[in-house]
């Protein structure tokens, strides 16, 4: 059935285009009074028609021409919202475009909420909420691969890709009531191990999925790196030499870094968060003692530690930085810096495998950059082979996704233990029926309203 907007019969109006001078600006219409207020905006040389584009004059208040005018008309059911939708284009002046949107709002419509226009397209049944979701991820992508993932989930990826599970789901349920309602007429009951395989071929799609979040999570939000290590390791350098350009100070006082230094970058299409943190070492200084604290801040919640080793120093000098950094249960990538003062011969004790790099130089950066992004490809079992830059397939990016496949699982495990334990086809059906609300809440039909609200208010206005 189809869904009804909750937003009744009003007409929302908004800029859809970023604020701000520029060559073009769109203002957008939506509802049933779109076209009505359009058409007593602009003077158009003919007849509107859906789907079509036609020139025209903005007027002012007094019927003045106030600038040209491109007047494109979506016919309800047929445009973005599922509404009558009217787009009115026209120069990038704020004093026009905003008499453009007063002018409608004196004509019947109101200002659109943000992420109202999605929204109705999810409740007039135009789009799933994974896909809502998509449309918000892909004006917020920085790189490629976010748009690109953003893009597959826009055109259906996810429920493409849980469609099969849930079909086949519906159809055990409805064989199980079906032997409930007509067992008075002998109807013959599924037996019990064929309910636990039928069950058990729901999973492997789904946890899947689930294993996809971990990467699909770094494709969207990014990667946190906190490079870490004893003072003077050349951290900085290196944060520097990732960003390249100097963000963090270098000198050669060790601690210079009193404090978590943070900026983004892109290293082979994955989003990055760098932070620069102070050298990890029992220090007596009250601002480095209140540094290192963050330094140790930064650990717990990074993705990825980047340890920087001085390959010219001592290791017991290292050992207690060293100690700090595995103490977590976060992924670690070593590097031995400054290898460009250290002479080849000495290189040959350390671990197989060691990355040698040099901020100075430049050694060893591609390789460094190879290995972060080998983390980013292998962040998650469902994330497929190669990086991240690769093809992209479909996987979970939130953890309201990641949670609504989650609670199908559980629903399909009790399941599975209730069939081959003998429980009740009644009591059965509970955990079944669960599961069912799991997927129906990954695409948005079983979701509550607070969920959508918090979803549609992270939007951009116009959107």
């Amino acid at each position: 059935m189809e869904r009804q907007s909750r937003n009744g019969q009003e007409t929302i109006v908004a800029v859809a285009t970023p604020p701000g001078r520029g060559g073009i600006a769109v203002v957008r219409l939506s509802g049933p009074d779109s076209l009505r207020i359009a058409r007593a905006l602009v003077r158009l040389k003919r007849e509107p028609e859906t789907h079509r584009v036609r020139f025209g004059h903005v007027l002012d208040e007094g019927g003045e021409v106030l600038d040209d005018a491109l007047l494109t008309y979506f016919a309800a059911p047929h445009s973005y919202t599922g509404e009558d939708v009217v787009e009115i284009s026209v120069h990038g002046a704020p004093v026009v475009v905003q008499t453009v949107v007063q002018l409608s709002l004196r004509r019947g419509a109101r200002l659109a909420h943000a992420g109202e226009f999605t929204e109705r397209a999810f409740l007039n049944g135009r789009m799933d909420l994974t896909q809502a979701e998509a449309v918000r991820d892909l004006i917020e992508s920085s790189t490629v691969a976010q748009a690109r993932l953003a893009a597959e989930q826009l055109g259906g990826s996810l429920q493409r890709e849980v469609r099969p599970a849930k079909d086949a789901l519906v159809m055990l349920v409805a064989a199980l009531e079906a032997g409930i309602d007509f067992a008075e007429d002998d109807l013959q009951t599924m037996p019990t191990d064929e309910i636990a395989a039928r069950i058990a071929a729901l999973r492997p799609a789904l946890e899947r999925l689930l294993a996809s979040f971990a990467h699909g999570r770094l494709l969207r939000e990014g990667l946190r790196l906190a490079i870490v290590g004893r003072p003077n390791a050349g951290k900085s350098s290196l944060f520097n030499k990732l960003l390249e350009r100097d963000r963090a100070i270098v000198t050669p006082i060790p601690g210079t870094t009193r404090d978590v230094v943070s900026e983004r970058a892109v290293i082979g299409d994955v989003p990055v968060e760098l932070l620069d943190t102070a050298g990890l070492r029992e220090t007596e200084d009250v601002v480095e003692r209140l540094g290192v604290e963050r330094s140790h801040e930064a650990i717990a919640d990074a993705d990825l530690l980047l340890h920087v080793l001085d390959a010219t120093a001592a290791d017991e000098e290292q050992e207690m930085a060293a100690a700090w950094v595995a103490a977590g249960r976060t992924p670690v990538v070593r590097v031995w810096n400054k290898a460009d003062l250290l002479p080849s011969e000495e290189r040959e004790g350390a671990p197989e495998g060691a990355l040698w790099t040099s901020a100075v130089t430049g050694e060893g950066m591609d390789a460094l950059r190879g290995a972060i992004l080998r983390y980013a490809g292998a962040g998650g079992a469902g994330a497929g082979s190669g990086t991240a830059a690769g093809a992209v397939h479909a996987m979970l990016t939130n953890t309201r996704q990641r949670d609504s496949i989650a609670r199908a699982l559980e629903g399909l495990e009790r399941g599975a233990q209730a069939a081959l334990s003998g429980t009740p086809h009644e009591m059965l059906l509970l955990d079944l029926y669960e599961a069912l609300q799991g997927l129906d809440a990954l695409t948005g039909q079983t979701t509550a309203d607070d969920v959508l609200n918090q979803i549609f208010s992270t939007f951009c206005i116009g959107k």
